[in-house]
């Protein structure tokens, strides 16, 4: 009896460390949390082939066991400890919002293949060419404005169409 009693705790044991392992150092469903199930499964299903009072008893107490350790975990804040706490206050400015039009005229600052730096006037964009490849220090034209996409085609075209959005 005080072997069986030994094996149950020590599943119930190795369950608890390897349940606070997932839950501190494993992000993610692991193997650590699937084994600390199987561990603390293991160890209500052997004291419940012992007899019926021990798996009523080891199965209460785990129960409690385990939610005594979690809410302790909580309010210790041992979560905040851990948890990721920066906060991401960027925006996104629209091209429109920054002065861009259809029929500005710049130049490319790198290599449009299909998507690269463009400078009109002042500003620096991400442009995407309309058709091909535009090599960098080529003067480009505003052919669409959709959001935060800027299309471009080369400027000295004989024919400029913009395309309406």
């Amino acid at each position: 009896m005080p072997l069986d009693i030994l094996i149950i705790v020590l599943c119930m044991g190795i369950a608890v460390f390897l349940l606070l392992l997932e839950i501190f150092l494993l992000p993610g469903v692991t193997v650590a949390g699937v084994g600390g199930g199987l561990f603390a499964l293991a160890g209500i299903i052997y004291a419940y082939s012992i007899a019926p009072v021990a798996g009523h008893v080891t199965l209460g107490s785990s129960v409690v066991v385990f939610g005594g350790l979690f809410c302790w975990l909580l309010r210790a804040k041992s979560f905040q400890r851990v948890a990721l706490k920066t906060n991401i206050d960027a925006t996104l400015t629209s091209t429109r919002d920054i002065g861009l039009q259809v029929g500005d005229r710049g130049v490319t600052l790198s290599r449009l293949a299909p998507i690269g730096k463009a400078r009109f006037g002042q500003t620096i964009v991400e442009a995407k060419a309309q058709e091909n490849l535009i090599d960098e220090q080529t003067p480009v034209i505003i052919v669409r404005i959709d959001g935060n996409n800027v299309t471009v085609q080369v400027a000295d075209k004989t024919s400029i169409q913009p395309i309406n959005s």
